[in-house]
């Protein structure tokens, strides 16, 4: 394993993160004892980088990492923990409460539940507008001055939000999807975090799922939320699936999965990107850390640049409606 720094929070990560939300049934049906084992897996292996949310099976995903990493295990683990999505039983948004009272709520229950005593970097899921960022930032800084939190991180915010947070306290890392299809981040997020010195945490390098062939339109499995995502209707899946044919294409020369190039591609961009990909099996995961030993060429970096520009993949990649009131 690789480790970069996280941001300027002087603590190393793994280059290859692990995020644990597919491991509650947000894509389908999970079992815990298969997501425990990753957990374990990936820790043998030497990923420390571990993401969820209070939002994730509604507590079920923090409960899970909590028992995962019982024991002498929490102290190789660095766990980023979002707070503020409220979600049904069946997995769907309810809301975004990014508030002060959520912010300690939230953080005292997701203690509980990690049996932890302190969450190391804890993050609002989403800028909320109605609500001050200064106030909550400083509930989210008198929360560190308890030993609640160790730091401050932020998730899909835009440039003028993100600068309001880190001009009350400094943020040592920003969660934004990025991969071959998602590359909003990189005309202004990536230039404002080499800035302000924060790790970019790029979840779904997958697309969701659309460079794993695991989902068909209408084929779903219960409780998979992303048939409710513009890039997964009929017309735009299929879109979608002739669009990576290139990446196929360098894929399939190399004789490696799809997934481990979308990592490749991801690591190959250089910090501060970290690829933060999902799973919930050893055997994906397996697949994924060989990401590592990928080293893509110049030819092939240019090929798949041209080949996905911003803006290529059909459809949002959430509606433009929550885009442009989480962005600004």
């Amino acid at each position: 394993m690789r480790y970069v720094p996280l941001g300027n929070s002087g603590v190393n990560v793994s280059a290859i993160g692990l995020g644990c939300m597919s491991m509650s049934g947000l894509y389908g049906v999970a079992d815990d004892t298969e997501s425990i084992a990753t957990i374990h897996r990936a820790l043998d292996l030497g990923v420390n980088f571990f993401d969820t949310s209070v939002s994730y099976g509604s507590g079920h995903n923090q409960d899970l990492i909590g028992r995962a990493l019982k024991g002498s295990r929490r102290a190789k683990a660095i766990v980023h923990s979002k707070f503020g999505v409220r979600r049904d039983a069946q997995g769907n948004a309810l809301g975004i409460e990014c508030t002060p009272l959520s912010a300690r709520r939230d953080c005292e229950d997701s203690l509980r539940r990690f049996g932890f005593e302190t969450i190391d970097v804890f993050c609002p899921s989403r800028p909320t507008p109605a609500e001050s960022v200064e106030d909550t930032m400083g509930e989210l800084v008198r929360l560190k001055d308890e030993g609640k939190i160790r730091f401050i991180g932020i998730s899909e915010a835009g440039p003028s939000f993100i600068r309001r947070a880190a001009s009350i306290h400094p943020l040592v890392s920003l969660q934004m999807e990025y991969s071959l299809l998602s590359r909003d981040l990189e005309e202004k997020h990536l230039p404002l975090c080499c800035e302000l010195g924060l790790g970019i945490m790029a979840y779904a390098p997958f697309a969701r799922g659309l460079m794993t062939g695991n989902f068909q339109p209408g084929a779903a499995a219960e409780g998979d939320t992303r048939s409710n995502y513009e890039r997964f209707s009929a017309e735009n899946f299929n879109r979608n699936m002739q669009l990576l044919e290139p990446a196929r294409a360098i894929a399939a020369e190399r004789k490696i999965s799809l997934p481990r190039l979308a990592v490749a591609w991801v690591l190959a961009q250089g910090t501060p990107l970290i690829p933060f990909p999902g799973c919930k099996s050893r055997k994906h995961l397996d697949d994924i850390l060989a990401a590592l030993e990928v080293q893509l060429s110049d030819a092939e970096l240019r090929q798949l640049d041209g080949a996905f520009p911003q803006g290529v993949a059909a459809g949002n990649r959430y509606a433009a409606s929550q885009l442009a009131a989480w962005h600004g």
